[in-house]
This record gives structure tokens, C-alpha cells and sequence, in this order.
């Protein structure tokens, strides 16, 4: 319902009861409004003229000749402080530092090698690389070294500071150490000998030897600080044999050592050295011998061995296989309860590189064990490095033996084949008593026992003229 429609109806003659107060506040209400609407319609009528003035003004404006250049301009500035501002916004959020840490950073000294021996440098240094994140990536992943600059310094000790190359200009860099303590030492030139070592040898079949190389000079020249070359104990031509069957050529490269093997940071000239090395395969065909230790249990002895191989073919150098005559293999008999087939390794001699076999099969028979008793064992004399006379006791030059084995075995010593001895190295003149010494026999069939443990010996101050002169009155040297 309108206001005006609420003032006639409080106006109502017909109304005869209404409140005069009622009637005066309605009427008050009534002309609030009016001036409120019409307040409402001067605004809303001014708005739509100054939206119809500035439409007007910009038609005018934007679309008249007379001011192209002006709206131009203005929309040129406009555009430039929008720019900027995305620039600056932009910057904004990039500047945001990141950092990097990087160890073990390679530290190379910029110096005249050929004049200064360099020490005291460190070999690393760790690097900080601070930046925007993508100028730190790069720089990480760059390959970055740290410089110490001793150009124009001389022989001494110096302070250095240390800087960066290669990690690019769009990073700041810490380095830590920032700086080092080195000192120069001019170099001098020292000969020394060449010696030799030969490398790989594992990767070298062993059934070959390589001979002494032949260089292409014998001596070279050493060049570093006085201090270092006093600390030089040899030069060595380092000869790779790998794979080597035949006599060869190379080139070897040279490398300074101190007394304990150490190698020695040094100038070599030159580096390497022509080098021919001969290759050979010395051989030589022993017999096997098996050499039998302990004792077979239960009452039982070695009745006999047979074995697959009788000999072997050994590799070495030919100094090496002069001095030897045989291959032993060992076999402890008391492990042995039974008739057995064993397998043995073949022990090779000391210098001895390989051999054709490295087994045999050994056949063990056992049998029921006998002992006896042989006299009349001569008495031999070991030693008797002062050719002194002597003669035994109630000349006695004989002593009896207990033979342990299988019947068959046992029935084949006689005194002749056991050797028994005393050993006078230790004997002075006068009344001596030695213990009595016998050779087991190594093949293990049988076992030597003896009745007598000592035997005494007048030993005469006097040198007997004939060293060979045996048992009886006077000894031999054995």
C-alpha cells in the first residue's frame, strides 16, 4: 500500500475515532518519503547524464582526428607502466637466493712446473654457489675447478687466496678453505739407475717366465726439489706382462720410489722407457715321491701305495728348476683305518711357477702290523767338522733296531739299509756322550725304532789327518 493511500485513509471523515496525535506522525511520514524518492531521482537522473557526458567525451576523443597523437601518447605510457610493472613483479618473485654446497672441489695451482716444486696446496676445497635457482643448477652441474694463482711468486712460503673458474658469472661463490699455505722449492736435476718391476703378473699364464728386460737406456734424469730427490731410493720401469707368450716390446712407464716403497712425486725424463723383454717356458719332468706321516691306527701298518702318476712336469725359472729333483706329496697315515683311494695336491717347490698336474690319486693298502729286531747297525758320525780323532766306548760300533710294519715289509730291511748316526758338531775333547739319531724311511711301509738312545765317544784333542777314516778307532766326517 502507497503512503498516500495510508494519509487518505487516516483522513477518513469516516474515521471517527482516530487518535489526532496518529494523524499528525502519518502525515510527517508521508512527506519523508516523497522528499526521499525525489532525492533517489535527482541522483539516478545526474548519473545517467555524466555517463552520457564521459561516453560522449571519449567518442569525441578517441574517435577525432585533432587528438590521434594525444591518445597515442597516453595509451604509449600506459602500456610502458604495465610493462615495468610486470618486469618489477617479476623480479620480485625470482629474487629468492638459493645455495649449493659442493665438497671435494679440485684445487689447480697456476705456477711454472718446470722451474718451482709446488707443496702445502690442498687437493680439494668445498665450494658454496649462491644464486637464483636455475644460475645455481647450471653452476652445480658445470664442471667448476678452484684456482690458486702463483703466478710471479718466488721460491718460499706464500699465502694464497684461492678463487673459482667455470662455475659461470650469474652465481656468488664461497670457497672454504678461502685461502692456503704453499711454499715453492726450486727443482734440480738428479741420474739415478734404472730398476725394474714386472706388473700383472697373475694375468700371465704361469707355465711362462719372462727373462731379464732389456732397456732401451740405463739411466734417467729425476728432476724435483733437492728435499725430494734425497728421499729417492729407485726408479722403476713398471713392465706389463699380461697376457704375454712370447718375447715383446713396450713401452713402460717409469715411477720414483723412496726406501719404503712409496711412490715419489717427481719429474721423469723422460716418463717412459723402451723396454724388451724376453719370455720363455722352462720345464723340466720330476719323479712324485709321497712322503708318509703319523702312524696308520689299530695295530695295522702300510702294506702299499700305488699312485697314478709317477711324475710331473714343473714350470719355473730355469735357476729354479736346476736345484730341484723330485715333488713330495704328503700323506698322514693316521687318518687311515682301511684300505683307501685318496686324493693328494701336489706341493710344489718354492720358485716353482706351475706343474702339469695338481693331484694324483694315491691306493693305500693296509695290513696287520709285525715288529722285529736287527743288530749289528753300524754306528756312523755326522759332523765332524774339527776331522778330531775319537773312538767309542768298549768299541762298540754297532747297536740294534725295532722294525715296525706289515710281515712282507719288515722281512725286506736289513742292517744295512737303516742308517743310524750321531751328530758331533757340538763335540769337545774328552769323554763325550751323544744321543743316538736314525733316518726313518719316507715311503711309510716301515718304522724305525731304537734299542740304544746314547752312545759315548772318547773324543781326542788331536785333528785326525784322515777325514775319512771310518768306525773303530778313529771317525769320519760322514
Amino acid at each position: 500500500m502507497s503512503e498516500e493511500k495510508k494519509l487518505n485513509d487516516i483522513q477518513d471523515p469516516e474515521t471517527e475515532n482516530a487518535d489526532p496525535e496518529k494523524t499528525e506522525l502519518a502525515n510527517q511520514i508521508a512527506k519523508q518519503s516523497k522528499k526521499v524518492a525525489n532525492t533517489y531521482e535527482h541522483i539516478e537522473t545526474a548519473a545517467v547524464r555524466a555517463v552520457r557526458w564521459f561516453s560522449a567525451f571519449i567518442d569525441k576523443t578517441l574517435f577525432n582526428t585533432r587528438y590521434t597523437k594525444l591518445v597515442a601518447l597516453i595509451l604509449a605510457v600506459l602500456m610502458y607502466v604495465l610493462v615495468n610493472y610486470s618486469s618489477g613483479s617479476s623480479s620480485f618473485t625470482t629474487s629468492i637466493t638459493y645455495a649449493r654446497d659442493l665438497t671435494n672441489v679440485g684445487v689447480t695451482a697456476k705456477y711454472n712446473t718446470d722451474t718451482f716444486e709446488l707443496s702445502g696446496l690442498p687437493a680439494t676445497a668445498n665450494v658454496t654457489v649462491e644464486g637464483d635457482a636455475s644460475s645455481v643448477t647450471v653452476a652445480a652441474n658445470s664442471k667448476g675447478i678452484v684456482v690458486a694463482d702463483l703466478e710471479g711468486l718466488t721460491e718460499g712460503s706464500h699465502e694464497v687466496r684461492l678463487t673459482t673458474e667455470g662455475f659461470g658469472d650469474n652465481v656468488s661463490i664461497k670457497i672454504d678453505p678461502s685461502n692456503a699455505y704453499v711454499t715453492l722449492k726450486k727443482k734440480t736435476t738428479q741420474q739415478f739407475e734404472l730398476t725394474y718391476d714386472f706388473i700383472n703378473r697373475d694375468k700371465m699364464d704361469s707355465i711362462y717366465s719372462v727373462g731379464s728386460p732389456q732397456f732401451e737406456y740405463a739411466k734417467v734424469n729425476v728432476r724435483a726439489s733437492k728435499d725430494t730427490l734425497d728421499t729417492i731410493a729407485f726408479v722403476k720401469a713398471l713392465i706389463d706382462v699380461k697376457g704375454q707368450t712370447a718375447d715383446f716390446t713396450q713401452e713402460a712407464a717409469l715411477v720414483a720410489y723412496d726406501t719404503a716403497g712409496q711412490p715419489v712425486q717427481a719429474d721423469i725424463v723422460p716418463s717412459t722407457v723402451n723396454v724388451t723383454v724376453p719370455v720363455t717356458s722352462p720345464n723340466k719332468t720330476v719323479p712324485i715321491e709321497v712322503e708318509v706321516t703319523g702312524e696308520v691306527p689299530a695295530g695295522q701298518a702300510i702294506s702299499s701305495i700305488d699312485v697314478d702318476q709317477q711324475t710331473v712336469t714343473i714350470y719355473g725359472p730355469e735357476s729354479v728348476l736346476g736345484q730341484i729333483d723330485k715333488v713330495v706329496v704328503t700323506l698322514n697315515a693316521s687318518t687311515i683305518a682301511k684300505d683307501s683311494t685318496l686324493l693328494r695336491p701336489i706341493t710344489l717347490p718354492t720358485g716353482v711357477n706351475s706343474s702339469s698336474i695338481n693331484q694324483i690319486t694315491i691306493n693305500v693298502k693296509l695290513g696287520e702290523a709285525v715288529t722285529k729286531t736287527i743288530d749289528n747297525v753300524k754306528i756312523n758320525y755326522m759332523n765332524n767338522t774339527n776331522n778330531y780323532k775319537a773312538s767309542p766306548v768298549d768299541n762298540k760300533t754297532t747297536t740294534s733296531v725295532t722294525v715296525f710294519g706289515t710281515a712282507d715289509n719288515v722281512d725286506k730291511i736289513t742292517a744295512e739299509s737303516i742308517y743310524v748316526y750321531v751328530d758331533m758338531k757340538d763335540a769337545k775333547p774328552g769323554l763325550n756322550e751323544f744321543p743316538l739319531l736314525i733316518e726313518q724311511p719316507k715311503d711309510g711301509f716301515v718304522k724305525y725304532s731304537l734299542v740304544d738312545s746314547t752312545f759315548s765317544l772318547n773324543v781326542l784333542g788331536e785333528q785326525n789327518d784322515d777325514a775319512n777314516t771310518e768306525n773303530g778307532g778313529d771317525v769320519n766326517n760322514g
